[in-house]
């Protein structure tokens, strides 16, 4: 790949990325509205068109950049066809592919974490990269408790779906909460003690959490349904 920049939002844990082809092309998943200046400053710096951008799932907990970055850039804002958003420009399934010159990216529903979650899946040549969402973290994955979640579900995505890749995927996630950036399926496969669990295992722990809610959850899922920008 030419470039894949790594923004981390403090507010949130969460994780954003610029993903630039060869041709100065590029697309950028989960952004975070806070940082909107940080990727239009990342995108001048770096003479790159933002072409797409996309939202693995619809946010609990960070207000997103879409509808910002596609009022400065015009680019083509992208979820998957399950969310209840009115305002993306296009809206993917299973398995579609979108093209950005040199690079292909299949969308893969994964629903679990909530019921709209997608991973995309980035091949480039020999590199195979899976921007993950909260489906998959390093060491971990994603919650079930609310929008709809389903521990069931995520279950299946994530044995049926995420680690049936080649081992060699690179794993970036929307998430992470110990400063690591990136993983492999195979180092999960080995490391992630969620993945060895059993399904009636999973779903026990994955029920008992207890979890506090996002701090903006409330504010964050009525705002993310208008792509960030609050009328």
């Amino acid at each position: 790949f030419m470039i894949i920049k790594q923004f981390f939002d403090d507010d949130s844990s969460s994780y954003s990325y610029l993903v630039a082809s060869q041709r100065n092309n590029s697309f950028i998943i989960d952004p975070v509205k806070n940082n909107t200046k940080k990727y239009i400053d990342s995108l001048d710096k770096l003479s790159l068109k933002l072409t797409f951008g996309f939202d693995t799932h619809l946010h609990a907990d960070h207000i997103t950049a879409l509808g910002e970055l596609r009022n400065i850039t015009n680019c083509e804002t992208i979820m998957g066809i399950q969310s209840d958003v009115d305002c993306v420009s296009k809206f993917v399934r299973n398995k579609e592919v979108i093209t950005l010159d040199e690079i292909k990216i299949t969308a893969l529903y994964t629903p679990g974490h909530t019921d709209d979650s997608y991973c995309y899946l980035v091949n480039e040549e020999n590199d195979q990269i899976l921007f993950s969402g909260d489906t998959l973290l390093i060491g971990g994955n994603g919650r079930t408790d609310f929008q709809n979640g389903d521990p069931d579900d995520l279950f299946n995505s994530l044995h049926n779906i995420v680690l049936r890749l080649n081992d060699n995927t690179i794993i970036y996630p929307a998430h992470d909460y110990k400063g690591l950036k990136s993983s492999t399926i195979k180092e999960e496969k080995i490391h992630n003690k969620r993945l060895k669990m059993s399904k009636g295992e999973f779903i026990s722990h994955m029920n008992n959490l207890n979890l506090k809610e996002p701090n903006l959850i409330d504010t964050a899922i009525p705002a993310n349904r208008e792509c960030g920008i609050i009328k």
